[in-house]
C-alpha cells in the first residue's frame, strides 16, 4: 500500500479509536473465557469451541459499540455505498476528507495469518481491486470510494482468555494476501496525536533534577519575637 494510503489510514483510524477498541475488545475475550469457565460443565473440545464463538459474538458487538462512540456509521441496509455489495457483519464506515474506508472486525488463528473467508469480507475485500497491481492500460477498472479494512484479533494460544496480537489489515481482492498489515502498537507510532515522553539526554543522568537555592530563608512565624527572629536570621548568640 501506498504511504499516501497508509497517511489516510492514520487519519480515520485515530488513536483514541484504537486505544478504545483494543480495551474493550481484550475486557471481551477474558470475560467470554470465564463465563464459559464459570457457568459451563463442558469438556475441554466443547468449551473451546464454545469460548471461539462466544468471544467473537461479544467482540463483534463491542466493536461496533465503540465505533458508534468515535463517529462511525453502521452500513445503512447492510449495503455497501456506491455498490450493490450486501454485507451480514456490522461493518462501520468512516470518512475523512471526503474519502472513506469499510471497517471490519476478523480473528486470526495466528498472528499474520488471513482470516477465514465469509460473504461479507468477500464483499468488503473487491473494493481493494484498485489497490492491487494489475494491468489497467484503459483505467476503466472499478474506481470506488471507499477501502476496505480489517480490525484483525488473534488469540492467545497457549494463555486462555488473553488476546495475543490484534493488528489492521488490508486484504487484496483475491482474498490472498495482505497488501497492509501492522499490529496496532506500531500503526499507532505513526500517529500525531500520541503522547511521548521528551528526549532524554544521556550526559545529563548526573544532573540533578531540582536544584536548590545557594542561599535560603529561613521562615519566621508571624507572631514571632524581635530576639526569635533575629535568631532566625543570625543564629544563636554564641556561648547561646
Amino acid at each position: 500500500m501506498l504511504p499516501t494510503g497508509k497517511s489516510h489510514l492514520v487519519k480515520v483510524l485515530t488513536s483514541n479509536l484504537l486505544v478504545d477498541l483494543e480495551d474493550h475488545l481484550r475486557a471481551e475475550a477474558l470475560k467470554a473465557f470465564e463465563i464459559v469457565r464459570d457457568h459451563t460443565n463442558l469438556n475441554k473440545k466443547r468449551a473451546r469451541e464454545s469460548e471461539g464463538q462466544l468471544r467473537f459474538r461479544m467482540m463483534e458487538q463491542r466493536f461496533e459499540e465503540v465505533c458508534l462512540t468515535h463517529g462511525g456509521t453502521v452500513l445503512e441496509g447492510g449495503v455497501i455505498p456506491s455498490t450493490d455489495l450486501r454485507v451480514f457483519q456490522p461493518f462501520m464506515r468512516f470518512e475523512v476528507d471526503g474519502k472513506g474506508i469499510i471497517f471490519g472486525l476478523a480473528t486470526m488463528s495466528e498472528p499474520q495469518t488471513i482470516p477465514n473467508k465469509n460473504k461479507s469480507r468477500v464483499a468488503g475485500v473487491s473494493l481493494n481491486y484498485h489497490l492491487t497491481p494489475r494491468l489497467d492500460f484503459d483505467s476503466s477498472g472499478p474506481k470506488m470510494g471507499d477501502n476496505f479494512v480489517l480490525l484483525l484479533v488473534s488469540r492467545h494460544r497457549e494463555r486462555a482468555g488473553l488476546i495475543e496480537e490484534i493488528a489492521i489489515g488490508i486484504i487484496d481482492s483475491k482474498y490472498e494476501n495482505f497488501l497492509f498489515y501492522e499490529t496496532v502498537e506500531t500503526f499507532l507510532s505513526g500517529h500525531a496525536d500520541v503522547p511521548s515522553l521528551p528526549p532524554v539526554n544521556p550526559t545529563a543522568g548526573a544532573v540533578a533534577a531540582v536544584a536548590l537555592k545557594a542561599h535560603v530563608k529561613p521562615f519566621v512565624p508571624p507572631e514571632a519575637t524581635a530576639d526569635e527572629e533575629a535568631i532566625a536570621k543570625d543564629g544563636p548568640p554564641v556561648g547561646a
